[in-house]
């Protein structure tokens, strides 16, 4: 008994000396991470004095005296001290080398990652770039290597066991190129075409890939373009046929994406509109935005105010990337969503094709180097080969973002400095991918939008489905930007875009074929919600619509779904518990995650016919229930039609919530299973590390409400949403708002890394003020130059 005793002491201390040495650890770590943010730094590559005052968020607002380089080496140094490791591993993305560091689970993405060229096509953009803009990357870089070297470390390269090398140039507008394919582009969908052409003929396409129904809203309606036309009629490519190992190679690509997090999601978008002066309480604009992108932690922005003699912008940076990309400055605001035109196009190169090749050496951490060789032809890479090698025919991606002289970093610049209409479209003429919705107003009462951007024209054919490289399909040049879709101070006072058709038929161009929009029921809502007050709109009202979680997809759904013939005790509860239900998907009540995992179910019915894991849209969904489409039948289970379909989606919809959450209906709220999973790109899937990095909480939001909170599929967690959200009031720009999804620390160890992610569910906002009374408890941290 006695040595019984004397080991279980021995545990205890032992037990206890573990866990001093983990809290040691811990704060070992948190002081070696922790930035600097009061006090003096000498820095060599300033011209004079800057001042960085960090908020009671955590947001930096910067003032450099001596010139605008100044102040762009301040948001370059403040970005590496608070997401040094967000930095690097973005540029290790953007470079393909993550299995450097992260060994070999990251192969597939580095090879993804250099077959495309991200890298390379950032390479070949720097020189094209105004002599501003470069004179702004140099100061940045160096304020990000000056971060660097500032003693702090981010818990990432201590777990790793690496230091970043130093920030260059091109780093600054790499990541730049993984938005736009993150953003923009169709190549995944003229895959899927392929398929269902190859599976169910040319009918099918319109039955898995729905077209904009025509009695949905257009951003713009042919009253407000300035020019119209007859069309060129283009015709669907003949289909070509892509064998399982192309097809392979394909899901390869598709796989390392969505490991990063870069993946297509049905109702992933953005919201922005524009309200003039004519429908708010102040007679000025009121403008709104809120970008839906994947949400990690650390969150992708980091919001800032930076000022210099004459750059005077706020709103939402990118660690990595000089400038803000979505805000304002003291005259003029805008916004974002994304266009995704038809950019990119397949070739299937015919056997005489010419091809250069070149050697990517990967480097492995603990393993040996690999050697991959990439092929390109005259449209681009070879993106068939991984996966593949030489077996069945070699497609080349052609893609306006890995084009030579992409000059979009002077466009995101110039809208920093714009000070009116014309300069905010002369900038936006220097835009190339991905193209964006940007929504416009300035002090004076103008409101505008344009669609900017590099869009390829066709002749002949429709760029929907995969075409021989053999020279027949070729583009014939660009949309010229005078011609692009626009307005400036639209006569009904509004501008709504949320990803949907831009253009009416009358447009003489084709920006992309009708099934590449986002389905209609975001852009729909909103304009219902701003319409229904037609004066004096203020931003509190703004912020209820930007919030909205009603859902018009059950608007549309409800009497097909309601018509279901249960099949067990818990369905009939489930469709009891729907009859009285409005449609509002908040996180306390049973009915969403009911909805939701029916929903999900249903999206899954082209599975049997196209391969597990194909997804279709909630308006696919629509009309095959409408129609008892033959989707609904299941190949497995002859016979079977779409009430067939409802009933068991039903059933199984009850079963997994059953399974996750208990038999008591009652239960089954929302928020149990709709989570935000804000999760670490490296350890997000580390049971050791995840607790320390990823962060989650209940949500309200679904498929395609306003305040988009699309479930993922089988788990019902959300991954991707509004990443930002800012309400701009033109009569007093200091009572605008925004707010992140999670907060500005990217070390899980700093002082915000979740303080906005609190608001941010709560629909909360902080001030988007410049003005000190409004920043709360402050530090300032004075930067000067090195003598």
């Amino acid at each position: 008994m006695r040595l019984l005793a004397r080991l279980g002491r021995g545990l205890l201390w032992l037990l206890l000396l573990l866990l001093a040495a983990a809290l040691a650890l811990v704060l070992w770590l948190k002081v070696t991470s922790t930035p600097t943010t009061s006090g003096t730094i000498r820095l060599q590559g300033l011209s004079g004095p800057v001042t960085v005052t960090r908020d009671a968020w955590g947001v930096p607002h910067i003032r450099a005296q001596a010139s605008d380089e100044d102040a762009m080496f301040a948001l370059g140094f403040v970005h590496a001290q608070d997401r040094a490791w967000q930095m690097d591993f973005q540029r290790r993305v953007s470079q393909g080398r993550l299995s450097e560091v992260l060994g070999k689970p990251a192969l597939p993405q580095d090879r993804f990652l250099r077959t495309w060229g991200f890298y390379r096509a950032a390479q070949s953009a720097l020189p094209a770039l105004s002599e501003r803009s470069r004179l702004m990357v140099r100061a940045y870089t160096a304020g990000v290597n000056a971060g660097f070297a500032s003693g702090k470390a981010a818990p990432e390269f201590r777990i790793l066991g690496y230091t970043p090398e130093p920030w260059t140039d091109v780093d600054s507008i790499a990541w730049s190129k993984l938005m736009a394919f993150d953003l923009g582009g169709n190549w995944e969908e003229e895959v899927l075409g392929s398929r269902v052409v190859g599976r169910l003929g040319e009918r099918g396409l319109n039955e898995v890939m729905p077209p904009y129904p025509e009695d949905a809203p257009t951003v713009l309606s042919a009253d407000e373009l300035k020019r119209t036309g007859p069309r060129v009629q283009a015709s669907r490519p003949a289909a070509v046929s892509l064998p399982p190992a192309t097809l392979r190679a394909f899901q390869a690509h598709l796989d390392a994406a969505r490991a990063l997090g870069m993946q297509p999601v049905p109702g992933k978008g953005s919201n922005d509109w524009v309200i003039g002066g004519t429908h708010t309480a102040s007679g000025k604009p009121i403008l709104a935005d809120d970008p839906h992108l994947a949400l990690t932690s650390p969150m992708l922005w980091y919001l800032a105010d930076v000022q210099g003699p004459t750059l005077k912008a706020i709103g939402a940076s990118i660690p990595g990337l000089p400038g803000i990309v979505i805000g304002r400055n003291e005259r003029v605001a805008w916004g974002v969503t994304n266009v995704n035109p038809d950019v990119q196009d397949l070739y299937v190169e015919p056997d005489d094709a010419r091809f250069t090749t070149r050697t990517e050496v990967i480097k492995v951490k603990g393993s040996a180097d690999e050697r991959l060789t990439v092929r390109e032809s005259a449209h681009g890479p070879v993106i068939s080969d991984v996966g593949a090698g030489d077996v069945g025919p070699r497609v080349a991606l052609k893609w306006t973002a890995l084009q030579p002289r992409d000059t979009t970093l002077d466009a995101f610049l110039g809208l920093n400095y714009a000070q009116n209409w014309a300069d905010f479209t002369r900038a936006l003429s220097r835009y190339v991918a991905p193209s964006q919705n940007f929504v416009y107003a300035d002090v004076d009462g103008n409101t505008g939008y344009y669609a900017p951007g590099r869009i390829p024209t066709r002749k002949g054919w429709d760029g929907s489905l995969p075409v021989p490289g053999d020279g027949r399909h070729e583009w014939t040049g660009t949309v010229p930007f005078a011609r692009l879709p626009h307005t400036y101070n639209p006569a009904d006072g509004l501008v709504v875009t949320a990803n949907n058709k831009v253009v009416p038929g009358s447009f003489p161009f084709t920006l992309a074929n009708d099934r590449n929009w986002a389905e209609p029921y975001r852009a729909e809502r909103i304009t219902q919600l701003l319409t229904a007050q037609p004066t004096g709109l203020t931003v509190e009202d703004v912020k209820r619509v930007q919030l909205d979680t009603v859902s018009l997809v059950w608007r549309d759904l409800k009497p097909l779904l309601l018509a279901t013939r249960p099949d067990g005790d818990p369905s009939r509860q489930m469709l009891q518990r729907l009859k009285t239900w409005d449609g509002n998907e908040r996180a306390d009540r049973a009915e969403p995650a009911i909805f939701e995992a029916w929903l999900s179910e249903l999206q899954g019915m082209a599975g049997d016919e196209l391969g597990e894991g194909t997804r279709i849209n909630s308006l696919a969904v629509r009309n095959m229930l409408r129609a008892d489409g033959e989707l609904c039948r299941n190949e497995a289970a002859t016979g079977e039609n779409c009430a067939d379909l409802l009933t068991a989606s039903l059933k199984r919809a009850a079963d997994t919530l059953g399974a996750r959450l208990g038999s008591d209906v009652s239960g089954w709220t929302y928020g149990k299973v709709h989570t935000v999973a804000s999760n670490h790109r490296a350890f997000g899937g580390v049971k050791a590390l995840a607790w320390l990095f990823n962060h989650s909480a209940p949500t309200n939001g679904g498929t395609n409400t306003v305040n988009v909170a699309r479930p993922e599929p089988g788990t019902l967690r959300q991954t991707h949403g509004p990443s930002y959200r800012q309400i701009v009031d033109l009569s007093d720009m200091n009572r605008s708002v925004y707010v992140g999804s999670l907060g500005q620390s990217g070390s899980p160890f700093g002082n915000h890394v979740t303080d906005q992610q609190k608001l941010w569910v709560a629909g909360g906002y902080i001030p988007m003020s410049t003005a000190a009374q409004d920043w709360g408890k402050a530090s300032t941290l004075t930067l000067t130059p090195e003598r």
